[in-house]
């Protein structure tokens, strides 16, 4: 389900998918990240994903005018998870607040594996 905001002239919906794609390009700003990852990881294998394909490292949730935003990442060796994932966690919120105006309820950091 899109997200919706309500303005006085009308309503605004925004795709899952254009979400995604912000909160995928705020995510990888950060330091410490090696790559989104996909977020169907069977097997325990881990495919690290190129830029083109960030949004699949992306699960976007809309609850009315608040978004739940679940990212999938691979942080690099030697730099410490909480950090990096408190970076992140504020970098997308900052970020998809900034653009699109809607509240985000939550930012969930998934770390699928540790990479050099």
């Amino acid at each position: 389900m899109p997200a919706k905001i309500k303005t006085e002239f009308g309503e605004i919906y925004i795709s899952e998918e254009v979400l995604a794609s912000l909160a995928g390009l705020a995510t990888i700003e950060c330091y410490g990240l090696v790559g989104m990852a996909s977020k169907n990881a069977k097997d325990g294998i881990v495919e690290l994903l190129k830029r083109e394909n960030l949004s699949k490292g992306v699960k976007v949730t809309a609850e009315g005018e608040e978004i739940v935003i679940d990212l999938y990442i691979i942080v690099e060796f030697g730099t410490r998870i909480s950090t990096v994932a408190d970076n992140i966690i504020s970098k997308v919120k900052y970020s998809l607040e900034k653009f699109t105006g809607l509240k985000v309820k939550r930012v969930i950091i998934n770390v699928q594996g540790v990479r050099v």
